[in-house]
């Protein structure tokens, strides 16, 4: 420090002008180190995340490997094109559905419940205001988006008109639901490989030992309590109209079916 303070001024200026730029290449040089250095450690890390990901084992349920269509309506326009198609229930047990004259809807009085792979043939899809009288069944909304079917199963009215709400509109914005609702393709054949035997116990909504947990749901509807998180291996007691089945799995199969309803 004497030493320099024993310098000319021309002296430490020659000084200074050599070394702070010597000092200024150091530094970015050191920089530009540090940053090609750093971007190999994460060009490699990621060759190794690449060479050592983490494989998730594939699933051999078959039911696994469906792929459900989806339309994602966004509008009344939407569900109209739906008309002249063939929809199975998708939610069943979660859908009341009233009587339609081609005009007026009698909310106050449900003519019964979907139930599940139940076909439906689109009519048409309309906008209604739920009176308030209908209760907690509908949101308050502007209007309920309602599609307009026939059950063509029912062999005592298969040409009659029914209406099922499946979303709702607040001002210009909708919020429709029908991809959850229902299947655009027939769950006998998306599921065939359930096999006929199951098949024609769903078709009745009949539980039967032996059946999986997506099975019962089919046949007795979604509306339903789990006892237990273990997917495959628990109770779950299914509401089934009113008429409550608490059924046992193990390994992922129905061991036991009791009637809860009395």
């Amino acid at each position: 420090m004497e030493k320099w303070r024993k310098l000319k001024t021309w002296q430490k200026t020659a000084i200074l002008s050599f070394v702070l730029p010597m000092l200024f290449w150091g530094f970015m040089r050191t920089r530009r180190f540090r940053r090609e250095r750093g971007a190999r450690i994460r060009a490699a890390r990621l060759q190794q995340v690449r060479q050592f990901k983490v494989v998730v084992p594939v699933s051999n349920d078959p039911d696994d490997k469906v792929v459900l269509k989806a339309e994602h309506p966004g509008s009344l326009p939407d569900e109209k094109n739906l008309k002249g198609r063939t929809l199975w229930v998708s939610a069943g047990g979660q859908m009341e559905y009233y009587a339609f004259n081609g005009k007026s809807i009698d909310f106050n009085h449900s003519a019964g419940v979907l139930l599940g792979a139940e076909r439906v043939v689109v009519h048409d899809a309309v906008e209604q205001v739920a009176p308030r009288s209908a209760g907690a069944r509908f949101p308050d909304a502007d209007a309920e988006v309602l599609l307009v079917f026939v059950r063509p199963d029912d062999p005592r009215s298969p040409t009659r008109e029914y209406v099922a709400a499946v979303g709702d509109r607040e001002g210009h914005d909708y919020n429709i639901i029908t991809d959850q609702l229902f299947f655009y393709e027939d769950p006998h054949t998306l599921y065939e490989h359930w096999g006929p035997k199951i098949w024609a116990s769903i078709d009745v909504h009949k539980a039967v030992v032996g059946m999986t947990e997506r099975q019962l749901q089919t046949a007795l509807g979604q509306v339903s309590t789990p006892r237990g998180d273990i997917m495959g291996d628990r109770s779950i007691e299914y509401d089934n109209q009113g008429k409550p089945k608490l059924v046992t799995f193990e390994k992922g199969k129905a061991i036991q079916i009791r009637d809860e309803s009395q």
